[in-house]
């Protein structure tokens, strides 16, 4: 291995910036694909929303095979740009272009050939993201060995990715769904997806490049494969999958996040139907509450590392996970109840912005912790293993994110289904029935979600103590295998 994370000379503020920077492209494509998707091939297109769900959730059979391949195989590429970059910088073109083109169907498709469509198109821009994030993630324990250090590196990849998921959401409400007479609520303005595509696939395109180029200089100082790094044999690949479904602490994190990701990608999918045709807000008001999530964002960064300090990771996970999501469907249970500001108020939309602030900011420092927790495991995987294989944990990681994602929108076209509610419909003939029916189904299924995934982080086990031990062992493992290099060099080398 080249200089280890735990030798490596301090990084800068504006490496950091860029390794930050770079989450704005899967927060564009988050937004996206969460929010947007479904609402623009159902309510704009036509399409029912149980194809569009249904085509969304089957790309996580794309996934379940593509992303721990990308995983292994940024494992153990060795190049003069390292392991991670390569991947990077070869994921930019494909990612914009495969995003662009998603909303752009072909005219004149039945239902069913949109779903094909939309998983084909869904199925190009997951790899070509996948391409870009895992090995994102798996450079976190490569650029720092700090316990903390590690938490504020996710901190600013999840503000970054944040901004580029509700402040992109807030230019578009804003910039591009522009109420009209045909279309009051800008939301359901055909014409709007069209600078949104183009808009979001070049700020990807940025996005990307930046992380890459801010983070060249890292190279010389990350884990790199020594000399052969092998065949990329199946048996083996599904060998090193295993070993790491095989680990403790892995699968509490992995088990939390399918369970947490699939409450959050229903909660992305149903929110824009809840705020459209429950509270019955404008374009304007809706922008104006993705800002409580930028504020989320920012207040999140900071408190992370610090409240995760006191507590420790799987706390703060669990504790503000639950308690997030107990105050974030509280505007919902008092809504079905009549007793929540009725649509018009003027106390709404203060009020549901403070609290989207408040359960915004819970729930990203439990989105933080647990990601830092991932970059925990790799070093305790590698003591017991003596393998540092952070793209295989990152890439299974990605997996199961990006399919419960796709899980929790196939869930959305589910609950939408359940509760009878009519696709590309007027939002004047959604009835009162129709939307209680939508909160009842929605309600029940978002906190079953979150509570079932924090019972699962209980089996966690790693603390701050036990990863300090971890990297000692490590420090002392590296400095045995640089004296034995030494001793090699000095007895074994030809004489000149």
């Amino acid at each position: 291995m080249t200089v280890s994370a735990s030798q490596a000379p301090p990084i800068g503020v504006g490496t950091k910036a860029a390794y930050g920077f770079g989450a704005v492209a899967v927060g564009i494509k988050n937004a996206a694909f969460s929010a947007y998707l479904l609402l623009y091939y159902n309510q704009v297109i036509g399409v029912p929303a149980a194809i569009v769900s249904a085509a969304v959730a089957l790309t996580l059979l794309v996934d379940a095979v593509v992303d721990p391949l990308i995983g292994r195989w940024s494992d153990r590429t060795r190049s003069r740009w390292g392991r991670r970059h390569p991947f990077v910088f070869g994921s930019a073109l494909p990612t914009a272009f495969f995003f662009a083109l998603t909303w752009f169907p072909p005219a004149g498709m039945s239902h069913l050939q949109s779903g094909l469509w939309i998983f084909a198109v869904a199925s190009l821009t997951r790899i070509s993201i996948s391409m870009f994030e895992i090995p994102a993630s798996a450079m976190n324990p490569e650029l720092t060995s700090d316990y903390n250090e590690r938490t504020r590196l996710f901190s600013l990849r999840y503000m970054f990715g944040y901004l580029g998921n509700f402040g992109f959401t807030a230019f578009s409400l804003a910039f591009f769904f522009v109420a009209t007479a045909d279309y009051p609520q800008g939301q359901l303005n055909p014409a709007g997806y069209t600078r949104f595509a183009i808009a979001g696939a070049l700020i990807i395109l940025i996005a990307i490049l930046t992380f890459g180029f801010g983070t060249a200089n890292r190279i010389p100082h990350m884990r790199q494969v020594d000399g052969d790094s092998g065949k990329m044999s199946l048996s083996a690949h599904v060998s090193e999958m295993f070993e790491a479904f095989r680990h403790r602490a892995f699968l509490a994190v992995f088990g939390f996040g399918v369970f947490k990701y699939s409450a959050i990608g229903l909660y992305s999918a149903v929110t824009l139907y809840i705020g459209t045709y429950v509270f019955k807000l404008t374009s304007p008001q809706l922008a104006l509450l993705t800002f409580d999530s930028l504020i989320a964002a920012v207040i999140a960064a900071p408190l992370a590392p610090m409240v995760s300090r006191r507590m420790g990771k799987r706390n703060t996970s669990i504790i503000m996970a639950l308690g997030g999501v107990s105050l974030g469907t509280s505007s919902l249970v008092l809504t079905y109840f009549g007793l929540f500001f009725p649509p018009g108020h003027p106390a709404l939309v203060p009020t549901l912005f403070v609290i989207g602030a408040v359960y915004g900011s819970m729930v990203a420092i439990s989105l933080i912790n647990t990601s830092s927790m991932i970059a925990d495991i790799v070093e305790d995987h590698a003591v017991k293993t003596g393998k540092h294989t952070a793209g295989v944990f990152f890439s299974a990681h990605s997996f199961m994110q990006q399919a419960s994602a796709a899980m929790g929108i196939f869930s959305a076209g589910m609950v939408l289904e359940w509760s009878g509610f009519p696709h590309k419909v007027d939002p004047a003939q959604v009835t009162h029935a129709m939307t209680q029916s939508l909160l009842a189904h929605y309600v029940p299924t978002s906190l079953a979600l979150w509570t079932i995934g924090g019972l699962l982080l209980l089996f966690y086990p790693i603390t701050e103590a036990m990863h300090r031990e971890n990297v000692a062992r490590l420090r002392a493992l590296e400095a045995e295998a640089l004296e034995q290099i030494e001793r090699d060099g000095t007895f074994g080398a030809p004489v000149r």
